[in-house]
């Protein structure tokens, strides 16, 4: 599904069921649209068997679209600099050319298994156009503006959701990145190595910290709140905490056909007991959401009674004492039921993440920006959500007419998208406070 083909869900603006907000008018062109530019890289990473994109972070598709994003900066004049961490920053100096302070906008180009086509990459080519709509309208910065491209947000290939901003704030320590593996026993080091970095010197950049004033991150909407408010675009408020956990279930392994029933240590029926107990215990919480994505028998032969059983679980929750709850009752009733299987079950921690509030002084200048803009909160994980340590951050959706994410059934508007670029252009062009109009 591209920005411009077609699903049920398309339509014409006419037909809408919403009101079509008003695309850049003459007075204010765009070199691109965001539309156009989602086009030039529809084909990259198309899923033939899952269906959508798989785009994991240092695959031929990932880089593909990294050099993509490069030469798009390049051509707008943007200073293009890849740091430590395979952060992408594109640069648009002030003319004193200091970089301190900067507005920072952007988001990622990798996807989960199967994702969509906007989850990361609108953010990006938003970001592309909002940058032609303001130098379109004569601005000239004097505060610095950046485009950030941020590597393995989704976490899909090494298990850690936002891991380019977690190492550039010092969240995640750098050695314990290095040794992070993907599901073919790679690890980050050598993956990233590969790749051109220099493994021995990701980490904190607290010199790259200093120079960022605020970032705004604009993103798809990941459910429901525009289509049922009919607006385009909201402000994000906060993420829910949430976190990734692995359980594992460990058996007995053996022949399938010479080993009775009753003499069994099956790991695959401990865990599937444990997944109905996780849903089961999940709707106890009010709010809560707690999923198991990903599952691995070992060695996994349809003829053998797996001898482990690895379950990969997120669980998420507005209050970050409901979510340790709620972990901590997953884990005690695993104990039990693989238990009850002859197995033992053991849960260790991938990642976490607090809710977050995003800055409340920036999100009350998106507001005063964007006054018909609603004000929502999400469920979905952000790199705004990890640099908020360290600087403001806010964010904005684009409303998704189908409310599905992760998925080939994602989906932006043509419209929506063109709208959304040209409210973060007037929200940047907002931020950067002193900018000066040159006719």
């Amino acid at each position: 599904m591209t920005a411009s083909t077609s699903s049920a869900f398309r339509q014409t603006p006419e037909a809408a069921p919403h009101a079509s907000p008003a695309l850049p008018t003459a007075a204010e062109p765009a070199a691109a649209t965001v539309s156009g530019l989602l086009r030039d890289i529809a084909g990259v990473g198309r899923d033939a068997t899952r269906g959508g994109y798989s785009r994991p972070v240092f695959s031929s598709a990932e880089t593909e679209l990294r050099s993509w994003f490069i030469e798009q900066a390049g051509r707008r004049g943007l200073d293009v600099q890849t740091d430590q961490n395979g952060i992408i920053w594109a640069w648009w100096d002030t003319a004193a050319g200091t970089r301190q302070d900067a507005v920072v906008t952007g988001s990622h180009l990798d996807s989960v298994p199967g994702g969509g086509e906007y989850d990361g990459p609108l953010g990006v080519a938003s970001a592309l156009v909002a940058v032609d709509v303001l130098k379109a309208r004569g601005v000239r910065p004097r505060r610095p503006l950046a485009i950030a491209v941020f590597p393995e947000e989704e976490g899909s290939r090494f298990g850690v959701a936002c891991l380019g901003s977690r190492l550039l704030t010092g969240e995640l320590d750098p050695n314990k990145a290095r040794r992070l593996k993907d599901p073919d026993g790679n690890t980050y080091a050598d993956v990233a190595a590969a790749n051109g970095q220099d493994p021995r010197l990701i980490g904190a950049d607290y010199q790259a910290l200093a120079q960022l004033g605020l970032f705004v991150e604009l993103h798809v909407e990941q459910g429901r709140g525009l289509i049922d408010l009919n607006q385009p675009v909201a402000i994000g408020s906060s993420i829910l905490g949430h976190g990734r956990w692995k359980l594992t279930v460990t058996g007995e392994g053996n022949h399938a056909g010479t080993t009775l029933m009753k003499d069994r240590k099956d790991p695959m029926i401990a865990a599937a007991k444990v997944m109905v107990g996780i849903r089961d215990t999940a709707r106890k919480y009010r709010d809560a959401r707690a999923t198991v994505g990903r599952l691995q028998p070992v060695p996994g032969g349809t003829n053998v009674i797996a001898s482990r059983v690895d379950l990969w679980i997120d669980v998420r929750h507005p209050d970050d004492s409901v979510t340790a709850a709620l972990v901590e009752s997953i884990a005690l009733n695993a104990q039990v039921m693989a238990a009850e299987e002859g197995c033992t079950a053991a849960l260790t921690v991938e990642s976490l993440s607090p809710t977050v509030n995003f800055d409340a002084t920036l999100r009350d200048r998106l507001r005063g920006l964007l006054p018909d803009a609603p004000v929502l909160d999400t469920g979905a994980g952000h790199d705004a959500g990890v640099l908020s340590s360290q600087i403001p951050t806010a964010m904005l959706f684009i409303r998704n007419p189908t409310g599905i994410s992760h998925s080939p059934d994602e989906l932006v508007e043509d419209w929506d998208a063109e709208a959304g670029a040209v409210a973060l252009a007037d929200s940047l062009a907002g931020l950067l406070g002193e900018a000066r109009v040159i006719g």
